[in-house]
């Protein structure tokens, strides 16, 4: 039995604005789950709704097997860490992961011991006695998550715990978060709009869009069998490259390129003959040489950005854009031709009416 259900979860505020469709969700516990999605798409709002900070309109929200839809947050025993780290400002970092306990009646030295252990383990030790705005915002937030993991509750909420820190401190923190959860054990559920922080920590990604739940799985799933364009384009830095074009003999155009797609589509080829089909590639799957069955491609190039362990390449072909992602000794001149190959095994296809994807047959 999975610890927490969402079953078909709703939420519609009164003026009619439906935030949330049909959510539906088991989790393991134990597990880490993000929610991923631009903003509006209903992620905090479904994390509010578990943590019990927003009623649900209809479905039910289960933990352990009981209905829990009626239950306040302290009745859930849910710990939230919140974006703005909401830390006391008067008290001291001793003071403030301890402030829950202390509600609570716990003995001094009882608050001292656990105090002090959850300190070493978020590298506090030596900020006890200081108070928040003598602290760095990395420093801020594992105060936060301090206070979180001390009550030794079964439910983490996370919503956008890093999104106020600079790239630097992003890094080390999610790296401080996944240490944390090793440790802890506690089933974490984590929202975020960085699909970055959602690949490295998840088990489980959750892509929401517009409300609805759009996929389900793990990092691996969501990278190499997304299931509409939505995901495909969302997970993945650069972004996948999309080329809508009209099928003809189970060829496309890829600007003057000739994608020839009758191995990957074999019987479904008639299909799709004379409809317009997505096809997509991802930046950093291209080769140099034809060392796999695929497609040569001829591009002009627009523009370079050299980031140390790779180069992004911004090419024209005809009408059609696309970033290639390449190594940054194969960098090419700006304004030039430059040929690369997609392998049949890294194209993507996708109806262009519903934007899901076509399933293909294997090639290498």
């Amino acid at each position: 039995m999975a610890y927490i259900t969402l079953k078909n979860i709703n939420k519609i505020y009164p003026n009619g604005y439906h935030a949330v469709h049909d959510f539906n969700l088991e989790i393991d516990k134990g597990e880490f789950i993000v929610f991923v999605g631009p903003s509006g798409c209903g992620k905090s709002t479904t994390l509010r709704m578990i943590a019990g900070l927003e009623d649900i309109s209809n479905g039910d929200f289960l933990i352990n097997g009981n209905r829990a839809n009626e239950l306040g947050p302290r009745e859930r025993e849910v710990a939230m860490v919140f974006q703005s780290y909401a830390l006391y400002p008067q008290m001291t970092v001793f003071d403030n992961i301890a402030f829950g306990l202390t509600l609570q009646g716990v003995d001094e030295e009882v608050i001292e011991e656990k105090v002090k252990k959850t300190a070493a383990i978020l590298g506090l030790t030596d900020y006890l006695d200081r108070l928040p705005r003598a602290l760095s915002g990395g420093q801020r937030q594992r105060v936060a998550i301090g206070r979180a993991i001390i009550r030794k509750v079964g439910i983490f909420l996370m919503d956008e715990p890093l999104s106020n820190l600079d790239a630097k401190q992003r890094v080390t923190m999610r790296s401080e978060i996944a240490q944390i959860h090793r440790e802890t054990g506690a089933t974490t559920i984590y929202v975020t709009h960085d699909q970055t922080e959602a690949m490295t920590l998840a088990d489980r990604i959750v892509v929401m869009k517009d409300g609805y739940v759009q996929q389900i799985g793990t990092p691996y799933e969501l990278y190499f069998n997304p299931v509409n364009v939505f995901v495909a384009g969302f997970i993945g830095e650069p972004p996948m490259n999309f080329v809508r074009e009209k099928m003809t003999k189970g060829v496309i155009k890829f600007g003057d390129n000739t994608i020839d797609l009758n191995k990957l589509l074999g019987k479904k080829a008639a299909q799709y003959e004379g409809k317009e089909i997505i096809f997509g590639f991802r930046p950093e799957s291209i080769e140099l040489t034809a060392e796999h069955d695929g497609a040569k491609a001829v591009a002009q190039v627009e523009l370079t950005e050299m980031l140390g362990d790779n180069t992004n390449v911004y090419i024209t072909a005809g009408e059609d854009k696309a970033i290639l992602k390449v190594d940054p000794h194969d960098t090419p001149e700006i304004d030039t031709d430059f040929t690369f190959y997609i392998p049949y095994r890294s194209m993507y296809l996708f109806d262009a009416e519903t934007e899901e994807v076509i399933p293909t047959e294997a090639v290498q």
